[in-house]
């Protein structure tokens, strides 16, 4: 495996030559793709269990090859798995000259492989896994990102996110963040005795918000439907059947704009009560992403967003939308200039905690209603 001659290649070529060396190892009775092989441990376990005095255990971790860089008769590799990276130590006397020979010349960055070995710190600190054992589990017929260095094109990020998140690990963490608040969502919820539904996602009418919708078609009944801009009418419908309190985290969708930062498909959570009005509604909300923040973030006094660093534990601002408009606009509510008749700015409002996305979204509404913004 020779890393400057992989990254000269194009990525025809490099497809070519793994390929090619598909085909070589299956005339020789190796399979690139073989059945399963089990696993003891993790990359970040090996590590923790070092520093914790266990030397002499012999592990069997499996991950993604995405690093290698041979020195005569040793080599020095690196897999991720789904806890990070671990440093791997070959070497041909342990190997043996067969093995060893088939590392140096079948893998490539971004095969999958399984390991077994024992674990050692080298002389510059760093836990390796001394490798006594290797076996190919999925080859990787596509190079990895040009020296594992990230991907600079956004679309190529949001297209091919399977590399993004390979090449990067702030996308990782990002998805694992992510699965974190779902659940604690459901968490909270679950807590306060709601009931998690799920109602159609194909609607007869697009309803229970202002979107334009997804068409599609439903061959037996002859009709159109229409993918689901917001599950709105039908909760409704389960509190009237009985149900006090009912929630969806699901998909809506919106055929409208499309962006790195707006996708038509998106996750939404909403929820419904009976017996209660508009400021339990504004508690329960604060109480659920405070206590999402506290479950997911390290310190919930300082999280950074953009240029923001939000603490949530602050309580949330409550004023009017008219007093919002005002503020965040930097105006004053006289010179705002809508008539409540026909813009109700002054129902009770939580607060945004993205300032930014606050004043776009309320210099919007005001330019619809024919209003300055900035007088």
């Amino acid at each position: 495996m020779n890393e400057k001659t992989t990254q000269q290649l194009s990525v025809s070529d490099e497809h070519a030559i793994r390929v090619e060396k598909v085909h070589t190892m299956r005339a020789s009775g190796v399979e690139p793709w073989p059945q399963f092989r089990p696993i003891n441990g993790t990359c970040q376990q090996v590590h923790d269990e070092f520093e914790s005095g266990q030397e002499d255990k012999k592990y069997h971790i499996a991950g993604r090859l995405v690093a290698f860089r041979e020195h005569g008769k040793t080599a020095f590799g690196q897999i991720l798995d789904r806890t990070g990276k671990m440093q791997l130590y070959f070497r041909q006397d342990m190997l043996g000259d067969e093995l060893f020979n088939f590392v140096q010349k079948n893998l490539d960055l971004g095969d999958s492989i399984w390991c077994a070995g024992e674990s050692f710190k080298t002389k510059t600190g760093e836990v390796t896994l001394k490798v006594s054992e290797v076996v190919l589990l999925s080859k990787c017929l596509y190079p990895l990102p040009e020296k594992f260095h990230g991907i600079a094109d956004v679309e190529t990020r949001y297209r091919q996110r399977y590399l993004d998140l390979i090449a990067e690990p702030e996308s990782r963490a990002r998805f694992k963040k992510r699965s974190k608040i779902i659940a604690a969502i459901r968490h909270v919820f679950e807590e306060y005795e709601f009931m998690e539904v799920e109602t159609p996602m194909l609607h007869p009418i697009p309803g229970g918000a202002a979107a334009k919708p997804f068409v599609t078609h439903h061959n037996v009944l002859s009709a159109d439907l229409y993918l689901r801009i917001a599950p709105e009418l039908y909760l409704k419908r389960l509190v009237v059947g009985g149900f006090e309190r009912v929630y969806e985290l699901n998909r809506n969708f919106r055929n409208e704009g499309v962006s790195t930062r707006h996708n038509p498909e998106f996750t939404a959570v909403e929820w419904y009560i009976a017996y209660h009005d508009y400021i339990w509604m504004m508690d329960f909300t604060e109480s659920l992403i405070k206590t999402v923040a506290d479950r997911v973030c390290d310190d919930v006094a300082h999280i950074a967003y953009g240029q923001y660093v939000l603490d949530f534990t602050q309580p949330f601002a409550r004023m009017s939308m008219a007093h919002a408009v005002a503020q965040y606009a930097q105006c004053t509510e006289a010179a705002i200039g809508v008539s409540h008749e026909i813009c109700p700015f002054h129902l009770p409002f939580l607060s945004f905690f993205d300032y930014s996305t606050l004043l776009i979204f309320l210099q919007t509404t005001t330019l619809d209603y024919n209003t300055p913004a900035n007088p």
